[in-house]
C-alpha cells in the first residue's frame, strides 16, 4: 500500500468511528419522564372534574333555569378544584385565555403550551393533551395540560353567540370582566391545568 493510500485509509477509519460514535450517543430527552401511572392519574384526576361539574350544571339548569346554572358554575368550579386537590395531592384548575374569572388566567409558564392547545384542541379524536416539567430533583413540578374544546348545546348557550338576555344579565351580574362568549364548537374554551410535585406523591385515589 502506497503511502497516500495509507493516509486516506486512516481517514476513512477515523470517519468511520466518530459516526459508530454519534449513533450510539443517547439522544437528549424531549420530554419529562412521566410514568404510566401518572398520566393514568392525571387523565382520571380531568375526567372526574369534568363529569362532577358537568352533572352539577345539567341538574341546576333542569331545576333553575340557564342563570341558575351559571350562580352554581361559579361556585361550584373552585369547590371541585379545591376537593379533588386536597384529595389527590396535585394542584387542579381550569384556565383560559378568554376567561370569564380573572383567577382562571393562563400563568406564563403555561402560555406556550395553552397556545399549542389553541391551534389543535383536538388531536386523534381527543382533546389534546401537553406535559412538562419545571424546576429540579425534589422541587421539580410536572405539569399536565387538557384541552377543553368548546362543544355544543347546553355549553353554547352560556359561552356561544346567541346567548339570551336574563343568563347574559347573570353573567354580567357575577362576572363583570367576562371574556368567555362568542365561542364556536370545535374552539379551545380552556383548558385542565394539573400540576403534581415530584417531592409529594400523589394520594391514592
Amino acid at each position: 500500500m502506497s503511502m497516500k493510500q495509507a493516509r486516506k485509509a486512516a481517514v476513512l477509519l477515523l470517519l468511520l468511528a466518530g459516526t459508530s460514535s454519534a449513533a450510539a450517543a443517547p439522544q437528549a430527552p424531549t420530554a419529562p419522564a412521566v410514568d404510566a401511572e401518572l398520566m393514568a392519574r392525571s387523565d382520571a384526576l380531568a375526567d372526574r372534574f369534568q363529569l362532577r361539574l358537568q352533572t352539577a350544571l345539567r341538574t341546576a339548569i333542569a331545576e333553575q333555569g340557564l342563570p341558575g346554572a351559571v350562580s352554581v358554575c361559579s361556585t361550584l368550579a373552585p369547590a371541585i378544584a379545591a376537593e379533588e386537590s386536597a384529595a389527590s395531592g396535585a394542584r387542579i384548575s381550569r384556565i383560559a385565555a378568554r376567561n370569564r374569572n380573572p383567577a382562571a388566567r393562563v400563568p406564563r409558564d403555561v402560555q406556550k403550551h395553552f397556545a399549542e392547545l389553541a391551534a389543535n384542541p383536538v388531536e386523534a379524536g381527543k382533546p389534546a393533551i401537553r406535559v412538562w416539567e419545571t424546576g429540579r430533583g425534589a422541587s421539580a413540578t410536572v405539569n399536565y395540560l387538557r384541552a377543553i374544546p368548546m362543544m355544543g348545546q347546553p355549553c353554547l348557550s352560556c359561552h356561544g353567540t346567541d346567548i339570551d338576555k336574563p343568563t347574559a344579565a347573570r353573567i354580567a351580574a357575577l362576572y363583570p370582566k367576562d371574556k368567555a362568549t362568542g365561542f364556536m364548537p370545535g374552539e379551545l374554551r380552556g383548558a385542565m391545568l394539573i400540576r403534581w410535585s415530584r417531592s409529594a406523591p400523589a394520594q391514592p385515589d
